[in-house]
């Protein structure tokens, strides 16, 4: 399971949106009401227009980044947020953000370094300190994970980690919040009411751990991938090409370090071209790496109405948001 959700639905607190001029908050509050009625494409286009009109406005900046995110378009994401906390390094709320994808991409160290910007900027913001301990947390386990790979008997490493999972099985699994949309570049955000920001994220953990947790995390996971590869094998052979390019994480490595538009008009071309496809899978093996990494491998049998073959293929798949996707593909000959 994953230490983070996708980000939540920020653009709801659109009560705290303070900028200069009434008419620019009506053009905001609209596009935000947009993206909160599931129309991100066009909430999207509408700030983009914005911002091409207002392009020093810190809060039109923001809600474009939670837009992206939950377009799934995190690197983007990262890149605006990124850029809000270096022109702003003390607005704590787009570290925070920050935090929660680098988190959603397994990098946990960064997403310590953005949180403890975030408390270094606003030693009160109680939504960082406590993200930076699921961080903490999640950070523990995967050392723990690490060191019964390599010693399976080490009751320690077990009964650590035991607690670690004890401690967040009751849990809900609530998300790591986008918080607050920030206000002047000057000052921290303020809420404009006293409605409370969704939790943030905790480690999850779907059981209590048994003795050994550890195998029996592995299996679940398995078939999670397993039906990951499956679903997306299906979508090639039913050449649902959306659907196959949604089995790819939004930092999959490009066979040949190509951008991520020409690799997927490549692949629409490919596989919309032609007039039948169908792909199997047997043998497939897989080698969890980690808790949210796995490398899978198996022999994969292509058949089009042009072209029949069989390869070797290895897939590596990242746990994103409970959802086992590609984060590279490597085919064998």
């Amino acid at each position: 399971m994953p230490l983070i959700r996708a980000l939540p639905r920020a653009l709801l607190l659109i009560a705290s949106i303070f900028v200069f001029g009434i008419a620019q908050a009506e053009d905001l509050k609209e596009i935000a009401q947009l993206a909160n009625q599931g129309q991100q494409a066009a909430a999207l286009e509408r700030v983009n227009s914005y911002i091409a009109s207002n392009p020093k406005d810190v809060q039109a900046q923001f809600i474009k980044g939670v837009i992206l995110a939950e377009l799934n378009r995190r690197d983007e994401a990262i890149k605006i947020f990124a850029d809000i906390t270096s022109k702003n390094p003390n607005l704590p709320e787009p570290h925070n953000n920050l935090a929660v994808l680098y988190a959603e991409k397994g990098e946990y160290d960064q997403a310590r370094k953005a949180l403890e910007s975030a408390i270094k900027t606003h030693p009160s913001y109680a939504t960082a300190h406590e993200n930076l301990g699921d961080i903490y947390a999640r950070m523990a386990s995967e050392a723990y994970d690490k060191a019964l790979q390599l010693d399976s008997g080490n009751t320690r490493a077990q009964n650590k980690l035991a607690l670690i999972r004890d401690l967040f099985s009751s849990t809900k699994k609530p998300v790591m919040s986008a918080t607050r949309p920030v206000t002047k570049a000057s000052e921290p955000a303020k809420l404009a009411n006293t409605k409370q920001a969704a939790k943030p994220a905790q480690v999850a953990s779907p059981t209590a751990a048994p003795a050994t947790p550890a195998p029996a995390a592995a299996v679940d996971a398995s078939e999670d991938i397993k039906a990951a590869v499956a679903k997306w094998a299906n979508a090639w052979s039913d050449q649902d090409v959306d659907a196959y390019l949604a089995s790819y994480s939004s930092s999959f490595k490009t066979p040949k370090g190509e951008s991520r538009s020409a690799w997927e008009n490549l692949r629409r071309s490919r596989i919309s071209a032609p007039k039948s496809i169908k792909v199997e899978i047997s043998d497939l093996n897989i080698n969890m790496e980690s808790n949210t990494q796995a490398r899978v491998s198996f022999k994969q049998n292509y058949r089009a109405s042009h072209l029949s073959q069989r390869t070797g293929k290895t897939l590596v798949m990242i746990n994103i948001n409970g959802q086992w996707l590609i984060e590279q593909e490597v085919a064998q000959r």
